[in-house]
């Protein structure tokens, strides 16, 4: 219990680094002088290296320790947080974030793995991975409060404080309590499949936040977007040829996982947008403080929380299709009634936008690993589980550049508070849009990619995936947690 104490903790303090930022940007914008895109680096350089650097993280704890891996993590994490906390200006926050979030990327894979290892009973275990995922849904309710307190109190610094000590008391306990472990049989790295997945990601994240002021055709902005196209082209032209690939892109052929994989992006991305847009809306637009703007979201996080475990429990009972289906649909209702409905004009329909939105987060994150593992071998269950978690990253990076570009295009030249609150709204409309499509898909990739012809799927892309003569157990027969052969956040 003390172990899963310790493995929590490092997962409190990477969830709520997120929702407590969120709520500290107008104040960083004003302070900084930043500008939209600015703000958006803030979020996604650190979400940039988490999704790049997961699977890699999770592959070197199992080769050279994930004690050792965990507590150099810690250090990361906490060092980044105090340079945050010292920035002097934008480009320094970014840079700091990105150090943050090298150690982040040791922390949830290796943590979860750590789990796996200590709770070898499959009801432990159970029961230790229901405990790590309430922390998410903690931080979620709690991250908006406590941002908005510091922030009007002490100043936006001072979000940053509060993983000093936490991440500080976690090494020292992390040292003394937590046994080291190595996988049995772990992967070999790939260099090269890692530098083809920081250009994908890299170029076309900065392409998108980037565009709004350099313009689409600027030569800046098509070389950035050249040089993602080229490396996803490497990337699937060179993985298939490893014996042991960083992504294996026979994954693919099953729909669950192509399903989750699609339904991580798009439900993070939604996060990604509805946080940025939001935050700003209630701060600048609005002109509340960081507190009552924390207060106002606290309907969608209570609604996370609540509903992240009930999803929890369907899926365990009844599968994942029906907590995918009423995420999808939620999601897409909070949309529409901010899209179309100008939800923001009225505070009762602007909070039941919130909670529909919290509703459907909360419904969709449970079934995401669970889409993502079925009918896989137990061999390949954790690294489908780490492809899953980092889809997710790969999500919220999106949505924050993709709903900060929409705003920046639409709030350029605006200076006076008049007209940036004309251009805010006009500019919310189609980022409200992209939300909407991104509940919409969550809803039709969900049904096609939970039902027997999706099954069938997997499971014939298990049998590819199973060498001759090994245990042909599935993932589905089997926790997916089971799999100790990668540091997998599942």
């Amino acid at each position: 219990m003390l172990v899963l104490a310790i493995c929590c903790m490092s997962l409190l303090i990477v969830s709520l680094d997120n929702t407590v930022l969120n709520v500290a940007l107008p104040s960083m914008q004003k302070e900084l002088h930043a500008s939209v895109a600015g703000l958006q680096w803030t979020i996604d350089a650190y979400t940039l290296v988490l999704a790049s650097l997961l699977m890699l993280a999770g592959s070197t704890a199992d080769r050279i320790g994930r004690r050792r891996v965990f507590q150099a993590g810690l250090v990361l994490f906490t060092l980044g947080s105090l340079l945050c906390s010292l920035a002097p200006n934008l480009e320094s926050l970014v840079a700091f974030r990105m150090v943050q979030a090298v150690g982040g990327s040791m922390l949830n894979p290796v943590a979860m793995s750590i789990i796996t290892n200590t709770f070898t009973a499959p009801r432990e275990r159970a029961r230790a991975i229901g405990v790590w995922g309430g922390v998410v849904g903690i931080s979620m309710a709690a991250g908006p409060l406590i941002g908005g307190l510091l922030v009007d109190s002490v100043g936006w610094r001072s979000i940053f404080w509060i993983n000093l000590p936490i991440g500080i008391a976690a090494l020292i306990l992390t040292w003394r309590y937590v046994p080291e472990s190595r996988a049995p049989k772990p992967r070999r790295p790939d260099p090269v499949g890692q530098l083809l997945v920081i250009g994908v990601l890299g170029a076309l994240t900065y392409a998108i936040i980037e565009a709004p002021s350099a313009g689409l055709t600027s030569p800046l902005i098509l070389s950035f977007a050249a040089v993602a196209v080229l490396s996803l082209a490497g990337l699937l032209l060179y993985e298939p040829r490893r014996a042991e690939p960083l992504i294996d892109l026979r994954f693919f052929r099953s729909a669950p996982f192509s399903g989750a994989t699609v339904i991580a992006i798009c439900a993070f991305a939604a996060l990604g947008g509805f946080l940025f847009l939001n935050t700003l809306y209630l701060q600048n637009v609005r002109g509340l403080s960081a507190l009552h703007a924390g207060l106002y979201m606290l309907p969608m996080a209570a609604m996370t929380f609540l509903c992240a475990p009930l999803s929890g429990r369907l899926v365990g009972s009844r599968g994942p299709r029906l907590s995918l289906l009423v995420a999808g649909a939620a999601m897409t209702a909070s949309g529409v009634l901010f899209a179309a409905f100008d939800a923001e004009a009225t505070t009762a329909l602007m909070f039941t936008g919130y909670v529909l939105f919290g509703l459907g987060f909360g419904m969709v994150n449970a079934p995401i690993t669970n889409t993502a593992v079925s009918g896989m071998p137990r061999s390949q269950a954790g690294v489908a589980a780490a492809v899953a978690s980092t889809s997710r990253q790969i999500g919220q990076t999106l949505g924050v550049a993709v709903i900060g570009a929409v705003l920046a295009g639409g709030t350029v030249g605006a200076v006076a508070s008049a007209s940036y609150e004309t251009g805010f709204l006009e500019a919310s409309h189609p980022a409200w849009w992209i939300i909407t499509a991104c509940g919409v898909c969550v809803l039709l990739v969900g049904a096609l990619t939970s039902g027997a012809w999706a099954r069938g799927t997997a499971h014939r892309t298990a049998k590819r995936l199973e060498p001759a003569g090994t245990d042909s157990e599935r993932a589905s027969d089997v926790p997916a947690q089971k799999s100790a052969g990668t540091g997998a956040d599942a």
